[in-house]
């Protein structure tokens, strides 16, 4: 099967789209305060693509190079705080677990901040305009929450 096909159906597929599930996959970086506050969005990167990617593609890396940053399991090797992971075929330590809970505890404001961004319905739901045009409505949401806000 060529790889521009999609799965069992011979049709071509869309850039930028999963074979599994034919939907665009496009991942912004998101910073956010501890209380929750965003603090900046990063351009779409297109593609199902890992976050440690998104992260590096960002301007992230250089602008909060004076911070310490915290992340999911998906940064781990960028310099972020992260939880630890459970040894393969073994359980975790007490001691890792509560260091997770901690860390697991300052990240809940981050993904708060992520939800209400995901309150503006265009980015809660499957995006159907053009691809290119998607990094402006990403800026055009960031502005009206940072509006909002005040």
């Amino acid at each position: 099967m060529a790889p521009w096909s999609r799965r069992g159906t011979g049709q071509p597929r869309a850039p930028r789209c999963s074979a599994a599930t034919p939907r665009h996959r496009i991942q912004p970086a998101v910073a956010a305060t501890l209380a929750g506050d965003l603090l900046a969005v990063s351009a779409p990167v297109p593609g199902s693509r890992h976050d440690i990617h998104a992260w590096r593609q960002s301007h992230f890396p250089e602008a909060f190079a004076e911070r310490e940053g915290i992340g999911d399991l998906g940064y781990i090797g960028s310099g972020l705080l992260t939880p630890r992971r459970k040894p393969p075929g073994q359980e975790q330590s007490a001691g890792d677990k509560r260091a997770n809970r901690s860390v697991n505890t300052l990240r809940a404001a981050v993904e708060r901040a992520i939800a209400h961004l995901k309150n503006w319905k265009i980015l809660a739901t499957r995006y159907r305009d053009p691809l290119t045009r998607f990094t402006l409505v990403t800026k055009t949401v960031t502005a009206l929450t940072f509006y909002k806000k005040g």
